[in-house]
């Protein structure tokens, strides 16, 4: 994910932003334990180096035994049929959950117009995974800016309320004008779409810490650096904050500008996670 990278990470300013003050309303106490899923963004053996014990034949199924979520990025390139959502869904245990991202046709060709028949055709085959669907997400290309702020309005209007979604919007213009934003994320609370928060070195504006739902998705994008490790603890420590204020659900995926231990980073953080917040997550093995 070449997406935010830098050449000088240790002169970035990893410290998270304070929380958004419209972001409280939307937490319940009811919840005392959120669902916490936490994946890599691919399961590919090229990906996902030094992951795989030798002699593993079948990746997905050995990666579902590892991690409890995927962010499906495969998806985006190719318009897979409902078939293979179905045997995907099929390789994986109960508790498993896919966040497949919606297809390029969809958000970088059409760019959200006139794509019905194409959203129609996606939804049919995520559905297949039925209850192993997590939340689809869609992200916009940078230079999908407000001046096309109605085809988003479209988009959400149409999309079926019964998948959840998440949306990631990069055009700096997004972010920049308080008005514009405030219009955004009024329109993601009102049709309830998750909006998504970056962690990327590169683009500290896409980390506004404004949660549209009770579920925070989070897309951390470490830099090849040793600083991936403590970013990692102070969002183990913003997450016991949501926690305490009553969040319903925490989706968190690890990317690396070069994947070369997402695994590794992934296992630190759900480490982090159970022995500072008392949860019983399974921590991945690596190979030595």
């Amino acid at each position: 994910m070449k997406f935010g990278a830098v050449n000088n990470p240790e002169d970035i300013d990893f410290s998270l932003p304070d929380d958004h003050s419209k972001s409280l309303k939307i937490y319940s106490k009811e919840i005392q334990k959120p669902n916490i899923y936490i994946g890599c963004a691919k399961w590919g053996r090229k990906d996902l180096k030094n992951f795989y014990p030798r002699g593993t034949k079948d990746e997905l199924a050995y990666y579902s035994t590892q991690f409890n979520s995927i962010e499906l990025n495969a998806t985006f390139y190719r318009m897979f049929p409902p078939e293979q959502f179905a045997k995907w869904k099929e390789k994986t245990p109960e508790d498993f959950r896919f966040f497949p991202k919606i297809n390029q046709d969809i958000s970088h060709m059409k760019r959200l117009n006139n794509a019905e028949r194409l959203v129609d055709e996606y939804v049919h085959a995520v559905s297949q995974l039925e209850k192993k669907l997590g939340m689809v997400f869609l992200q916009m290309h940078q230079n999908f800016a407000p001046k096309d702020f109605d085809r988003a309005v479209s988009f959400v209007k149409y999309w079926p309320k019964e998948i959840p979604l998440a949306i990631e919007f990069r055009h700096p213009n997004w972010y920049n004008d308080a008005s514009i934003t405030t219009e955004l994320f009024d329109l993601l609370e009102k049709h309830k779409i998750t909006n998504i928060l970056v962690d990327s070195a590169g683009r500290r504006d896409l980390l506004h810490m404004r949660l549209t739902t009770p579920t925070t998705f989070i897309r951390y994008v470490g830099a090849n650096h040793t600083s991936d490790y403590t970013r990692l603890d102070d969002w183990v420590e913003r997450i016991k904050k949501w926690i305490d204020q009553g969040i319903h659900n925490i989706y968190f995926f690890v990317h690396q500008n070069e994947e070369i231990e997402s695994p590794k980073l992934s296992a630190y953080f759900i480490k982090q996670l159970n022995d500072k917040l008392g949860y019983d997550l399974k921590v991945p093995e690596l190979l030595s």
